[in-house]
């Protein structure tokens, strides 16, 4: 995990000047709100749409964007094979971890299927720093993740099996989105893209068929467009000037922000009210997470 890719020079001189000057918390913020603001308007679609047509609309809209706005196709001619390499393993685990997510979606309140996201994170923050206090942390996400699994263990097991899949497929996004940004936050942007559309096209054998019932409905294609906007373009580049800023693990950490988020939007936007069992998982994840501290210093390339 530390060994990092050649450097690739790509245009973006000026957004790497901008956001040198945000401070790394700030895209976070960004992220975690938009992290589940679209997938929040996504499930809103169901009705309409089958799950993974709306899966593939989003992760091909977000493909679409990077293609006008970076041109990722120059990304992936100057890569080395090493980085070529890294942007199929990341678009492979984008594809697999957009349709998991949308799968446990269906199943699962939005809330619950973020606080089960985060325990991956948390865990990786954790093996970054060995200490009791970050002992008792990860005791406290997991004593959380388990409240919510046994909510909603009889009723959806299968909607758990994919809410823990997905955690899992979070877990090597965060690990190979930080290899990704090890050049610098505008260059990760630009193999971002390239990345992005290389799930497009992996995703496309099992979405692309269901997509295609709303290619007539200008509506539900701007509907889907944003959802991609919203879910894969602005959370997943707000991550990379993030990620090319600070550690693994303490990056990990400052995700803090996803399960309160994911509960919010599915008050907000879906009316998905936490029951008492539910809503204390979800506490407890949050506070395992403000009990957690990064070691002054300590690196996670």
């Amino acid at each position: 995990m530390t060994d990092s890719p050649p450097s690739l020079r790509t245009s973006g001189g000026r957004l790497a000047s901008a956001a040198e000057r945000v401070p790394p918390p700030a895209f976070l913020v960004s992220s975690a709100v938009f992290h589940y603001l679209g997938p929040a308007c996504a499930v809103l679609l169901f009705a309409r749409l089958d799950v993974l047509g709306v899966a593939w609309l989003r992760i091909a809209s977000a493909a679409l964007v990077f293609a006008v706005w970076r041109r990722p196709w120059r990304d992936w001619r100057a890569a080395t094979p090493y980085q070529r390499r890294l942007l199929v393993a990341l678009g492979a685990v984008l594809a697999t971890m957009n349709c998991t997510f949308y799968l446990a979606l269906e199943r699962l309140p939005l809330g619950t299927v973020g606080a089960v996201e985060f325990l991956g994170p948390v865990v990786l923050a954790a093996a970054g720093v060995r200490t009791r206090r970050n002992a008792a942390a990860l005791a406290l996400v997991l004593a959380g993740v388990a409240l919510l699994t046994d909510v909603h263990l009889v009723a959806e097991p299968l909607g758990l099996a994919l809410a823990f899949g997905n955690c899992a497929l979070f877990v090597l996004y965060v690990v190979l989105g930080h290899r990704l940004a090890a050049d610098g936050g505008a260059s990760g942007v630009g193999r971002l893209g390239a990345a992005m559309l290389v799930a497009a096209v992996v995703a496309a054998p099992v979405g692309i068929a269901d997509a295609a019932a709303v290619a007539t409905s200008p509506v539900l294609l701007a509907a889907a467009f944003g959802v991609g906007v919203c879910s894969s373009v602005i959370p997943y580049v707000c991550d990379q000037l993030a990620m090319a800023r600070v550690p693994r693990a303490t990056f990990a950490l400052m995700l803090s922000l996803l399960p309160a988020t994911a509960a919010l939007m599915g008050v907000v936007v879906l009316g998905q009210i936490p029951g008492p069992a539910e809503a204390a998982g979800s506490a407890l994840v949050v506070a395992g997470v403000a009990v957690h501290r990064e070691r002054h210093g300590a690196a996670g390339a």
